[in-house]
């Protein structure tokens, strides 16, 4: 019998929405929090607000319009370019702090409404070099919130050490392939679905999908 509670990072996503039903999987209750901070492609919050209503998750939408204003991006603004990084460099599309102020709030909220279980979709496998997207920055972290407010909170990254390919063969297993290809938003351009083919995004999501399903064509 599944027990506890959790509370969900969410976007509405690829990642997340797989996440997303791998929590209702796992636990008895499951709430997801979207954060609004300004983003270039904020039909995403629709999309996450269309998902949790579909699905019947309660969702929390909290204004994080603070973190637009201290970290300009390709992410938050239209006049800088999606670019991905060179030389080293970290693509225009982090945005520094954005993972542990989420995290942060996800934990505050988790207190309020008696969760102990906290997920997230981030990933050191297939991800862009960001630093908050790291193993060892989640299990600190998890740490810091513990001691922060005295809980007993474990964050869990079900797609930590998957890539994309693996990503969508969770979500077939899941039973949600299907649902993920087609409602969820990863595009950088804030198209639904299969995207815009261009940015890096769409591409990463692409050849993970092209590569799960041959494999599964093969089998």
């Amino acid at each position: 019998m599944k027990k506890d509670k959790a509370v969900i990072v969410f976007s509405g996503g690829q990642d997340s929405t797989t996440c997303l039903f791998w929590a209702m999987e796992q636990f008895a209750e499951v709430e997801a929090v979207t954060f609004d901070y300004n983003q270039r492609h904020r039909l995403e919050i629709e999309c996450a607000q269309n998902i949790t209503k579909e699905l019947g998750i309660k969702h929390h939408i909290l204004d994080m319009s603070l973190l637009n204003q201290l970290a300009p991006n390709a992410l938050t603004r239209d006049d800088i370019e999606v670019t991905e990084g060179a030389e080293g460099e970290l693509p225009s599309t982090f945005v520094p702090g954005r993972n542990l102020l989420f995290l942060s709030f996800a934990g505050v909220l988790a207190s309020q409404v008696g969760a102990k279980h906290i997920v997230t979709g981030v990933c050191e496998t297939d991800f862009s070099g960001y630093p908050d997207c790291r193993d060892i920055f989640i299990k600190s972290l998890n740490v810091t919130l513990n001691l922060s407010m005295d809980q007993g909170f474990v964050i869990h990254t079900p797609l930590m050490w998957i890539n994309k390919e693996e990503t969508w063969k969770l979500a077939d297993d899941l039973g949600a392939l299907d649902f993920v290809r087609e409602k969820t938003l990863t595009c950088y351009n804030g198209i639904i679905a299969d995207g815009c083919g261009e940015c890096p995004a769409c591409h990463l999501r692409k050849k993970g999908l092209d590569d799960y399903l041959q494999k599964r064509k093969e089998r």
